[in-house]
């Protein structure tokens, strides 16, 4: 342990932060951005230089009023009323670490004696260059301390004059937004006891006209999938912050005598080259982590828009045999397997297998599954319950609403306390049982409603609902060592680092129109790498859109994800099924790079198309899209600028064999390959003809030989 009083200088993964630890009261951030170079005998003038133009009033880790900061509190609470303003100072000691695989962990304890409350803060930068901050509440005074909010906030600098941030909905959630960041707050809030479709996912403040690849930007995400705030603000006479955190209801969070609370991190990524660097640290962050997917993420097959409820075994089974004949390697079985489920109405709750439906249970179609070589997965909705059901008619207190006050439904369901001992348990024994007498290697877990006048116990209930959800994920995991779960929330509405901390990948969208995918996915990937994001390849015709598109569109699109299939084979055409099979080999071949690679997305001229790509770490292999969404309004030849690759090499250039070409494509690509510099590939760009509207290449490239 070190006692600071100097400056400190934390530089990892080509981030620096800087924090005046002199005290008295927590460390003040004077800088959060590029790699400062300053780790040697000059750090101190270049902290001098920092601090020079630092405004009064300057941010600290938990900026309050009394240390002369105006904007949103970084903690606030109260004591039946009492002691509303904090004024917190150190205590014990400033603890500064270099973990053994890199980065720096500061570790600052602080107190307020008289109001009975300690804060112990929690900031690590990691190898990657991502800070992440959480704060531990103690209530160390006589009574309830109520927590109001307990936020992570790092300064922006005055030429972040331009903010980004996502919302949308169902069927089209992450839909880009900006706006100018002036003076005043801008905020955005999440009350559904989930993100949302419309969730901000990361708030981004950056110099003006920032993109893809260019510009500095600053970004903030909320590591939560309950109530959420995430803002950005700036006053006159104060710095700009980004900041964000748990958004608890009145009363919701109460601290008895000797309790303590601990916010979720929040998450903050600096970038000198645009958006694809905040995703470059965050997707390396991510594979770091022990818990991510090791293995080649398998060829999915959904069974929902292929039967929906219409459940049965002899059509199961020769869609079983058509996935397998394509190169599926995970049968999952969608909604309508379970006790009284022909339709949303009824069911929930009752997590037992209908015994009029499958009256052998699900073992022949598990066997037949299995005997194809592929594994099997179940949907299910453990935190729902419908009213027309066992568990709701013999345990109606088990909702999560106030006694005598029932929220209004939504899809014809309500919500299941699963923070009531009880509850839980129930459901914990059901799926375990489950999980036990099937080999059921994936679980797809849905969350199909808003959390709407959450009540546990007479008071607010969202935080231990979501602690809960947490546990229960966690004790499933942990019970059956291998098991891999999908957060599906309506489709995209609980996409956070929360969440994926107890899960194996999200479903983006319960939408498959490849055109709306091609957005959702894009900006989803802000956040997420590929091989979390599941993508699906859908019928001709989308469900949700109703808009008609063809197939080699809908798996160029699906080929840049966690890969898969949710459309009734047994009606495809035999060339969809040779298509859909040369698909599948694509994916399989690729997938290793594809789940490793960067992922980067070009600031293409043409509005109606996207280009983006994956590019792999040493630089020398790479795979591309280039989709037309809508008519060009350009006919001449379109230059693809394909960003990521190196100056220095010489790259070979061909289309993906296994993909279809669209007609209009002709020239060396077709005939054969092409081979140009880095440099040029970059400053140029390769020339291919004007795509018509779902029209799509795949090409891909690797090191010239000789």
């Amino acid at each position: 342990m070190t006692q600071h009083h100097a400056p400190l200088i934390l530089t990892a993964g080509g981030t620096s932060l800087v924090l005046d630890t002199s005290g008295p009261a927590l460390p003040r951030v004077l800088y959060w951005g590029s790699d400062l170079g300053t780790t040697g005998p000059h750090s101190a003038a270049a902290f001098d230089a920092v601090s020079a133009g630092t405004p009064d009033g300057s941010l600290t880790l938990l900026p309050l009023q009394g240390d002369g900061w105006a904007g949103r509190p970084g903690i606030a609470g109260d004591r039946a009323g009492m002691w509303p303003h904090l004024r917190l100072r150190l205590t014990t000691a400033i603890e500064h670490a270099a973990p053994a695989g890199g980065g720096a962990v500061l570790t600052v304890h602080a107190a307020d004696e008289e109001a009975g409350v300690a804060v112990r803060t929690e900031l690590r930068l990691t190898p990657e260059g991502v800070v992440r901050i959480r704060h531990t509440v103690t209530n160390n005074g006589p009574g309830s301390w109520t927590v109001g909010a307990v936020r992570g906030i790092l300064p922006v600098p005055e030429e972040a004059a331009e903010l980004l941030d996502l919302t949308g909905r169902w069927g089209l959630e992450r839909v880009p937004q900006r706006t100018a960041f002036g003076f005043g707050t801008r905020s955005r809030e999440s009350r559904k006891g989930r993100p949302g479709h419309d969730a901000a996912t990361v708030l981004v403040a950056g110099t003006p006209g920032f993109g893809f690849r260019h510009g500095q930007v600053w970004a903030a995400h909320v590591a939560w999938s309950g109530d959420t705030e995430h803002y950005a603000e700036r006053f006159p006479d104060t710095t700009g912050v980004l900041g964000g955190g748990e958004l608890p209801a009145s009363g919701e969070i109460r601290l008895g005598p000797g309790e303590r609370h601990t916010s979720p991190w929040v998450y903050f990524v600096h970038s000198d080259h645009g958006l694809d660097g905040v995703s470059d640290r965050l997707h390396r962050l991510l594979r770091a982590r022990p818990n991510h997917p090791r293995g080649p993420r398998p060829v999915v097959l959904n069974t929902w828009e292929a039967v929906y409820f219409d459940q049965d075994l002899a059509r199961l089974r020769q869609l079983a045999d058509r996935a397998q004949q394509v190169g599926v390697e995970r049968f999952v079985l969608d909604d309508g397997w379970f006790r009284g489920r022909r339709d949303d109405t009824a069911g929930l709750g009752d997590w037992y297998v209908d015994e009029k439906v499958w009256p052998d249970g699900l073992h022949p179609l598990v066997d037949h599954v299995r005997s194809l070589g592929m594994e099997f997965g179940l949907w299910v909705e453990p935190e729902m319950v419908n009213l027309d059901s066992e568990l709701a008619r013999r345990h109606p207190e088990w909702l999560l609403a106030a006694e005598g006050r029932l929220p209004a439904p939504h899809r014809n369901q309500h919500v299941l306390d699963l923070a009531r001992p009880e509850a839980f348990a129930h459901i914990r024994e059901r799926l375990d049982a489950l999980l036990t007498e099937y080999p059921i290697t994936y679980l797809k877990w849905d969350h199909n409603r808003p959390l709407v006048e959450a009540v546990h116990d007479g008071a607010a209930g969202v935080h231990r609902q979501t602690r809960a959800v947490y546990a229960l994920m966690d004790q499933l995991r942990a019970a059956h060592p291998g098991l891999e779960i999908e957060s599906c929330s309506s489709g995209g509405g609980r996409v956070d680092l929360g969440i994926i901390e107890h899960t194996d990948r999200v479903w983006a969208s319960d939408t498959n129109d490849p055109i709306d995918r091609q957005h959702i996915q894009r900006w989803t990937g802000l956040l997420l790498p590929p091989e979390l994001i599941g993508s699906h390849i859908g019928p001709a015709t989308a469900h949700v859109t109703r808009r008609t598109t063809r197939l080699s569109f809908r798996s160029a699109t699906a080929l840049f994800g966690h890969a898969g299939i949710e459309w009734d084979l047994t009606q495809c055409s035999t060339e969809e099924l040779i298509e859909l099979k040369g698909w599948a080999t694509a994916y399989r071949r690729l997938r290793g790079l594809l789940h490793s690679g960067r992922t980067v997305r070009a600031d293409h001229p043409d509005p109606a198309a996207v280009l983006h790509g994956v590019v792999a770490e040493d630089g020398r292999r790479a795979v591309f899209g280039y989709l037309q969404l809508d008519s060009p309004v350009a006919s001449s030849p379109a230059r693809l600028r394909l960003p990521g690759l190196r100056d220095d090499l010489d790259y070979r250039i061909a289309l993906c064999p296994e993909l279809p070409v669209p007609e209009k494509v002709t020239g060396p690509l077709v005939d054969g390959a092409v081979t140009l510099p880095g440099r040029v590939l970059a400053a140029v760009g390769l020339a291919v003809p004007r795509l018509d509207p779902a029209d799509a290449l795949v090409f891909e490239i690797e090191v010239a030989q000789g």
